[in-house]
């Protein structure tokens, strides 16, 4: 088994695109958030969301033609196209591999043929926008973006999704199956994820406000998240910059409710994850949550972290309050944050939190501002509708002297 570095970070987000850009308003608490304005929510009690504004696909792409593809894969292809960059690979190979995770795929698509059919009758849908729709297109827009013709998957496991793509990534390039792997998800705002969530009650009226006791609800968001993984010994050979080392991971399915978590079988997950990683508790420095800002997400997240590590509960945050929920991706940029908190030697804040919840006694919550710290170890967490779980542990560069 090899052991697995990460060398490159490219996130395409609301509060910045770029690592640099990224990390800067991470540190700062940065919020992404504002009115919808990819559709019309004249119609809906909520109106925010976390869109990407400033997101000029034809000019962060240099090989796919932009009208060929769907806003989801876009992004996708672009964050690899930084990754890559960010990693200072010229030719990724053709050994390897891309793995994205996404929600909902190019649902802005689909939404798109069913107004056309209720406005204007049955027809033949749009071609174009038809052959946008395999989920499978995320995978492969970011391999031909970036040149790469290994193997290419699309994770679709709901709001996990990423972290299940990161640790599938692990485990071919530590066993020697590829060389190189980019990794992460991607997901678009749309009419349906909103209108989905709105009616299920699970919307915050304006801001995600996690773990805080007047929390009302999550906010949907968009972007793309990839990290470049590869062997230390290739990393090291050739002089790359290594952010972070991939120590293991763990996913699982309980299949307990469509949407509630459960805390029990969180717990196994997480401990799971690092008995795999030969990781022990107190080793660990910062956790990213996944962090939803909904009533029963944060209750149930604190109490499988309060399992697992008893009273001295390592700092954690959530990117949610700043980014929104970001679905399929929400765990590809969480993983680029525990990469910078290992590296940077920061732990990211939550922000719009203003109320202790007594019901979340016990968990070290970094609220408001950045925490200046060394990590050592940090953990990602995701946790997808259907009980889908995903754990991801994170450790400081190797020292290779």
């Amino acid at each position: 088994m090899h052991r697995v570095v990460i060398t490159g970070l490219g996130p395409v987000s609301s509060i910045g695109t770029g690592t640099e850009s990224f990390c800067r308003a991470v540190r700062a608490g940065s919020s992404g958030i504002s009115r919808i304005s990819s559709f019309d929510v004249s119609g809906f009690e909520h109106q925010m969301a976390g869109e990407v504004r400033d997101f000029d696909p034809s000019a962060r792409l240099t090989r796919l033609d932009v009208a060929d593809w769907g806003r989801a894969s876009l992004f996708a292809a672009a964050a690899a196209r930084l990754a890559v960059d960010d990693a200072g690979i010229q030719d990724p190979g053709e050994d390897t591999a891309v793995l994205m995770g996404t929600t909902s795929g190019e649902i802005p698509n689909v939404v798109a043929m069913t107004e056309s059919w209720y406005r204007n009758g049955p027809a033949v849908p749009d071609t174009a926008l038809a052959a946008q729709l395999p989920a499978g297109r995320l995978a492969l827009a970011a391999a031909q973006e970036i040149g790469a013709t290994g193997e290419t998957m699309t994770f679709s496991a709901a709001c996990a999704a990423a972290n299940c793509a990161l640790g599938y990534a692990y485990d071919l390039v530590s066993s020697a199956e590829a060389p190189l792997a980019v990794a992460g998800g991607a997901d678009a705002v749309s009419r349906f994820t909103h209108a989905a969530f709105h009616r299920l009650g699970a919307l915050a009226k304006d801001t995600c406000r996690p773990f805080d006791r007047e929390r009302d609800g999550m906010l949907t968001a968009e972007g793309g998240a990839a990290l470049v993984l590869e062997t230390l010994d290739g990393a090291m050979a050739r002089g790359a910059r290594i952010y972070a080392e991939v120590l293991g991971y763990a996913v699982g399915c309980d299949a307990y409710h469509p949407s509630a978590p459960e805390p029990h079988s969180i717990a196994r997950t997480m401990q799971s994850a690092l008995r795999r990683s030969g990781v022990s508790p107190r080793e660990v420095g910062y956790i990213s949550a996944h962090g939803t800002g909904t009533r029963l997400n944060d209750r149930v997240e604190a109490q499988a972290v309060r399992t697992v590590y008893g009273a001295a509960t390592p700092p954690l945050s959530s990117l949610k309050s700043m980014l929104g929920h970001t679905m399929g991706a929400a765990s590809g940029f969480g993983a680029i944050a525990c990469a910078l908190a290992v590296s940077r030697g920061f732990i990211p804040p939550t922000i719009n939190h203003r109320h202790p919840d007594e019901e979340l006694h016990g968990i070290d919550l970094v609220a408001g501002t950045a925490r200046p710290t060394a990590v050592r170890v940090a953990q990602n967490n995701a946790f997808g509708f259907g009980g889908n779980n995903a754990i991801v542990l994170f450790g400081s560069a190797p020292c290779t002297s």
